[in-house]
């Protein structure tokens, strides 16, 4: 019920000026009233605000939303799970398992990936979906002592993990995008497990 976010202006611009399409996401003016009107969430609505909606459908039923502030604020994103027991997932609906799929940090950031899925919550037990093939793609943040940590141990579970060459200055994929970084190359070139992805991980955190 809501208008897409190539439908508003403020919306439009925002997520263009960051080369994201705006026809895959929605918009509302009223984030805390919209909300409470698939589940109640919000006792008090008198400070409301825009946000743009990423929906996650999972099994073709919406399982919940995530809104993203439009200007600066204290919380960027808020989650909200219409089922508390659906995988926190951005993309699960068009993903195929045949291929490899990208695990990402951010929807935005898999709007710019093939065959993408992003974490919309803690980290997930990926297991569980039955993958025969997935690759961990984390922010370019050597200094991020939480990132290092969770590329640490998807190295030890023997899982793979893009490691960022250094050439590649940029945070987050977006942000590549945005310097005309080749990203499909980027993430196919510098994908590692096992020891490999020990020796690469260990030049890149010290970066």
């Amino acid at each position: 019920d809501l208008p897409k976010a190539s439908e508003n202006q403020i919306a439009k611009q925002y997520l263009e000026k960051r080369n994201i399409n705006s026809s895959k996401f929605y918009y509302t003016d009223t984030f805390k009233r919209w909300v409470n009107t698939l589940v109640t969430k919000f006792d008090d609505v008198t400070y409301d605000e825009p946000r743009i909606i990423i929906p996650l459908i999972y099994e073709n039923q919406l399982i919940g939303i995530q809104g993203r502030s439009l200007g600066p604020n204290s919380v960027k994103y808020i989650t909200i799970m219409l089922n508390e027991n659906a995988p926190k997932i951005y993309g699960l609906d068009e993903v195929d398992t045949k291929k490899p799929i990208y695990i990402l940090e951010g929807p935005f950031d898999s709007s710019f990936v093939e065959n993408s899925v992003a974490m919309c919550g803690s980290d997930l037990d990926i297991g569980s979906f039955g993958w025969s093939d997935y690759i961990w793609v984390f922010d370019n943040e050597p200094r991020n002592r939480e990132i290092v940590n969770r590329i640490s141990k998807t190295i030890d579970r023997g899982d793979k993990v893009v490691i960022w060459p250094k050439f590649v200055e940029e945070k987050d994929i977006n942000d590549m995008v945005q310097r005309g970084h080749n990203v499909s190359h980027v993430l196919e070139s510098c994908t590692y497990s096992g020891l490999e992805a020990k020796v690469k991980f260990n030049i890149w955190k010290k970066v």
